[in-house]
């Protein structure tokens, strides 16, 4: 599934999109960004046509979150992605630790790669938040979309998520869209700007997204969030 919006999914089927609804006997059973579904009636893709969803199969990897850690509603953010990137802006908003090492953890619960993607690196130096993830053995790479490093640097990320499905998260204004609308020229992903009182970024995508990278692979892009509870992780593990 490519994405879903006020109740119709959106699917990739044999190089053509199709507009589907959730069939009743599925009930409360979610669908998300990510799954391979089973669909029925109308899949031509035409306009006014929609087909039906009967069947999720079974998931590789679901990434999930909650509210806060004391939330026990957790919810399915993406599902079939074996890459977690985790966008942070070296500056303008400043990086949030904390949020970081709460998707890393959520990666490695997932079972999925996680990889560091700094992004606004003409703005500050990325060592200071390197020296702690560098020991930490997590891979990473920095981005600097302006400049004359930026072929350079878009050239490293684009070997990093080549041939992989890799869904990139973080909060709000650190430059994920950016990043979409560089790796993926066609994408026209609206771009935000950050609030220069408050520090934080408008929320610009609403909901995720499923795009094909132009070489191979597939990159996901979510809405900016500002917490990742992890309710669902058992700490024994």
């Amino acid at each position: 599934m490519v994405t879903v919006d006020r109740g119709r999914y959106t699917l990739l089927l044999e190089g053509h999109t199709v507009l589907a609804m959730k069939s009743r006997p599925l009930g409360r059973k979610g669908v998300v960004v990510g799954d391979r579904v089973r669909v029925v009636g109308d899949v031509s893709g035409r306009d006014g046509t929609l087909a039906r969803i009967v069947e999720v199969l079974a998931r590789t990897t679901t990434l999930r979150r909650a509210a806060d850690d004391d939330d026990p509603v957790e919810r399915v953010i993406v599902s079939n992605a074996d890459q977690l990137v985790v966008v942070t802006a070296l500056a303008d908003p400043e990086p949030r630790p904390r949020l970081i090492d709460r998707a890393l953890v959520a990666a490695y619960d997932a079972g999925m790669h996680p990889l560091l993607c700094l992004t606004k690196a003409d703005l500050a130096d990325p060592e200071t938040l390197l020296s702690t993830y560098r020991s930490l053995g997590v891979p990473w790479v920095v981005t600097q979309l302006k400049g004359p490093r930026s072929d350079e640097d878009l050239a490293e990320l684009r070997g990093c998520l080549a041939g992989r499905t890799s869904v990139l998260v973080g909060h709000s204004g650190v430059g994920k869209s950016t990043l979409v609308n560089a790796l993926v020229p066609d994408a026209r992903r609206e771009v935000g700007h950050v609030n220069a009182v408050t520090g934080r970024g408008r929320h610009t995508s609403t909901s995720a997204y499923m795009l094909a990278l132009p070489e191979s692979g597939w990159i996901i892009d979510t809405p900016g969030i500002r917490s990742f509870g992890l309710a669902h992780v058992d700490p024994a593990h």
